[in-house]
């Protein structure tokens, strides 16, 4: 399967994991307090308030780009490893995010999926073989 990103830290290392949540969703408010829920009921290492800011910040970016591009639905899945949150939206589409230049002036947006990747230790972009694709972000715990 085709894959896109950069995986510095790589998803192989936090192949271990002690938590997920899967949830699907229409609205990106839903996702984020779906978000907040999953990081407070974290036990050790609980996640620290700043951290679970970036999560929540990278939840509604993706949800927001995957409801906007994707067709109108997805799936949220948030997995927590020992060192890392990872964040995971499926959508319908198999168009893959890409960088463009910020819109300074018109609101069209730019700046996301940029910003995802410097948050994120690792993003991915998978083809799934029924279609569509998922977008994967690390974050550090």
């Amino acid at each position: 399967m085709p894959t896109t990103g950069h995986d510095p830290a790589g998803f192989d290392a936090a192949a271990d994991f002690d938590t997920a949540t899967v949830c699907p969703t229409t609205a990106v408010a839903g996702a984020r307090d779906t978000a907040r829920t999953f990081l407070e009921g974290l036990r050790q290492p609980a996640v620290d308030p700043d951290t679970a800011d970036t999560v929540v910040l990278v939840v509604s970016e993706l949800v927001t780009n995957a409801l906007r591009h994707g067709g109108g639905t997805c799936t949220l899945r948030l997995t927590a490893h020992p060192r890392a949150i990872e964040v995971a939206v499926h959508d319908a589409s198999s168009r893959p995010p890409r960088m463009r230049t910020p819109d300074l002036t018109g609101g069209t947006g730019g700046f996301g999926w940029q910003m995802v990747n410097q948050l994120a230790r690792a993003t991915v972009v998978t083809r799934r073989p029924a279609g569509g694709k998922t977008v994967r972000a690390l974050l550090a715990r």
